[in-house]
């Protein structure tokens, strides 16, 4: 038995002061009902990925909330948190779900609104996800997390911040041509280096924005699925794996070793290998984490993550398209939606219904969605 997405939507990311999350939810829900031309009496069970709304919304209880708002009032649901993966591992559990024998179909959403907080609460709350008594509570945020990653890396190997920006300026042109990108104007590596700093190296354009945001997936049993849809995506891997929370106590910082670790099981899970996917959506929520991911995936050689980027081979036209949405530094991260948005994409890509940032003949797509600075690592591979 297998799963297939059947439907997908996905809202407006960015700064949306009008809307709430269950305002949100629902209108990915809906979006993603209509796609599937299905009734919300179809679904059978709902999965919600959220990180801090108890502490963005001062929100609790947030499941039954969300279904009730997107008119699946009745129905079992759980919200699941994993850091910034928490839409991955919502989007997993209702995958088993089904290979449970449990579901025929089942909605899969992630939501956050994240914009109502200034920038300094907002980078409190998401400190949450780090080891509080060794990291957060003596000063550490995750951009000087992924400073210390990227200035490891650039010791180890002698990646450049010009190849940090590279990440940047391509991310930025693929947001461009996404009408749902919470940033869609294109900017240049000169830009990038004159930015103000964050955290040495990392400036402001090597960091994901706050935003608000939510996507939703329908998924099916294999047999069912071709009542739905002509194009059913089949999901072939689903994998999971952890690492220590803090830095400190990991043997290297130039790569997270959850995400090999995952990526290994989801390949054989998938019976294919890294040169066979053709598009892949990682969690670039800072610059330097996009580099790693293309290493760790096994798209390149540990070192040769940066040279590829400035390269162009990681542009939608190049070896292997990383982040055809914009990914999170442009695209946007609402950062429990994450997750879920990264499947949507890629399920958009293997239809062929991506427009302007088509990759030409995709047939095999990951996710890679990534928890705090690494300690979760949640990958999926999808294939047409």
């Amino acid at each position: 038995m297998k799963v297939a997405v059947v439907g997908v939507g996905v809202t407006k990311f960015g700064k949306l002061e009008n809307k709430t999350s269950r305002e949100l939810f629902a209108e990915a829900v809906d979006y993603a009902l209509k796609d599937a031309d299905m009734a919300p009496k179809d679904i059978e069970s709902v999965y919600v990925g959220n990180f801090t709304a108890d502490l963005f919304e001062h929100q609790g209880h947030l499941a039954p909330l969300m279904a009730d708002y997107a008119g699946l009032r009745g129905l079992p649901s759980t919200r699941f948190e994993s850091a910034c993966a928490s839409g991955a591992a919502a989007l997993r559990h209702g995958i088993l779900a089904i290979l449970s024998g449990l579901y025929d179909i089942v909605l899969v959403g992630g939501v956050e609104k994240m914009t109502d907080l200034p920038t300094t609460e907002v980078t409190d709350a998401l400190s949450i996800a780090a080891d509080n008594l060794f990291e957060a509570s003596v000063g550490a945020t995750f951009p000087g997390e992924y400073a210390m990653i990227a200035k490891a890396h650039m010791d180890t190997y002698g990646t450049t911040r010009e190849q940090l920006a590279s990440v940047a300026v391509k991310n930025h042109h693929n947001g461009f041509l996404n009408p749902k990108a919470h940033f869609q104007k294109e900017i240049d590596v000169e830009k990038v280096l004159n930015a103000p700093l964050i955290a040495w190296p990392l400036g402001l354009y090597d960091c994901s924005p706050i935003s608000d945001g939510a996507a939703a997936l329908i998924l099916a049993r294999e047999d069912v699925a071709r009542k739905y849809t002509d194009t059913p995506i089949h999901i072939v891997a689903s994998s999971q794996a952890s690492d220590t929370v803090s830095l400190f106590e990991r043997d290297s910082l130039t790569s997270l070793k959850a995400a090999k670790i995952a990526a290994k099981t989801a390949y054989e899970m998938a019976g294919v290998s890294s040169k066979q996917i053709n598009l892949a959506e990682v969690h670039d929520c800072f610059t330097i984490a996009e580099i790693i991911a293309t290493e760790d995936l096994g798209f390149f050689q540990p070192g040769e993550g940066g040279p590829a980027a400035e390269q162009g081979l990681t542009q939608i036209d190049g070896d292997i398209a990383i982040n055809p949405s914009g990914g999170l530094k442009a695209k946007g991260h609402p950062v429990g939606c994450t997750g879920v948005a990264q499947a949507v994409e890629v399920s958009i890509q293997l239809r062929g219904e991506a427009g302007k940032r088509q990759v030409s003949g995709a047939e095999i797509g990951l996710t890679h969605n990534i928890g705090g600075s690494g300690a979760t690592a949640i990958i999926h591979i999808f294939r047409r």
